[in-house]
């Protein structure tokens, strides 16, 4: 079972989540929070899997709380629910590790998917939130930025790119498997190498990173 937390300072929206979470025969919701602290708390508390939570939180909101769970709690994966209506938020949660973004008005399907693909280490970036997020960035988009992206590229083979390019479309490993025709296993062992090599914390800012240097699928 993957086991979960939910966060969000309102209880109908995490009654919500609880519903769709637990309609899944693999899914336990384990702990709920209002805030960012008692997030924190429940998580030492209880064994947990994937930490789900929204950026607006009273006592210490989600960003916060995602920093404190990155050092207290580093096995966890933390999805971060969000409207994106900020940039800085976005890069914050970047700059914190978060291990995925899911989008409030996501359907139900796609918060089980999320769920799933973060239990697996498999970072979660839909290809509505990567929109939501390159547009978000767009605006601070720089010609040296894109620059210093393609610069940090070039350490990548011709299949690692083309496995990047899939990444900032926000496909899973499976679903990028699928694309090029290789194995799930093989697009895991592909990630961790362009991880590595661009000095990525994780597949969001990998995806990012491709969308900075103007990578496409080919």
């Amino acid at each position: 079972m993957i086991r979960v937390l939910v966060a969000d300072d309102e209880p109908l929206i995490r009654a919500g989540i609880r519903m769709i979470l637990t309609s899944a025969d693999d899914i336990d919701v384990v702990a709920e929070a209002a805030n960012g602290r008692e997030a924190v708390d429940l998580v030492r508390a209880h064994s947990v899997d994937v930490a789900l939570l929204d950026i607006q939180m009273p006592v210490l909101d989600g960003l916060s709380a995602l920093a404190e769970l990155r050092r207290a709690a580093p096995t966890v994966q933390p999805l971060i629910l969000t409207t994106f209506g900020e940039r800085e938020n976005v890069l914050r949660a970047l700059s914190h590790g978060g291990a995925g973004f899911l989008l409030k008005d996501s359907a139900p399907a796609e918060l089980i998917q999320a769920v799933r693909a973060a239990a697996a280490g498999d970072a979660y970036l839909s290809p509505a939130a990567t929109r939501h997020v390159v547009d978000s960035l767009a605006s601070g988009q720089t010609a040296a930025r894109g620059e210093e992206a393609r610069r940090r590229l070039e350490t990548l083979s011709t299949r690692e790119l083309e496995v990047l390019a899939l990444l900032g479309e926000g496909l899973s490993n499976a679903d990028a498997g699928e694309r090029i025709h290789v194995s799930e296993a093989t697009v895991k062992t592909y990630v961790s190498r362009i991880l590595t090599k661009l000095r990525c914390e994780n597949r969001v800012q990998a995806a990012l990173l491709a969308r900075d240097a103007g990578l496409e699928p080919s």
